[in-house]
């Protein structure tokens, strides 16, 4: 995988945090998103994110952000 930071953030913009990984997944479907995308955000293991620098971090911790993103 590789998404670009723009990516995740164009397809998440909208979401009303917090939210768990499904309820994610299921915005940036609706936004968009890449199967692949959708799948990674769904396997977060996390219960709830409170903001979008949450989800970046933990997409950033499972290494599947492509180009310079820390």
């Amino acid at each position: 995988m590789g998404f670009q930071v723009t990516e995740v953030q164009k397809c998440l913009k909208g979401f009303d945090y917090p939210g768990s990984p499904d309820q994610l997944a299921r915005h940036a479907e609706n936004h968009g998103a890449s199967d692949d995308l959708v799948a990674a955000l769904r396997g977060l293991h996390k219960d709830s994110f409170d903001g979008p620098n949450a989800v970046m971090h933990r997409l950033s911790e499972a290494d599947v952000l492509g180009g310079s993103t820390r």
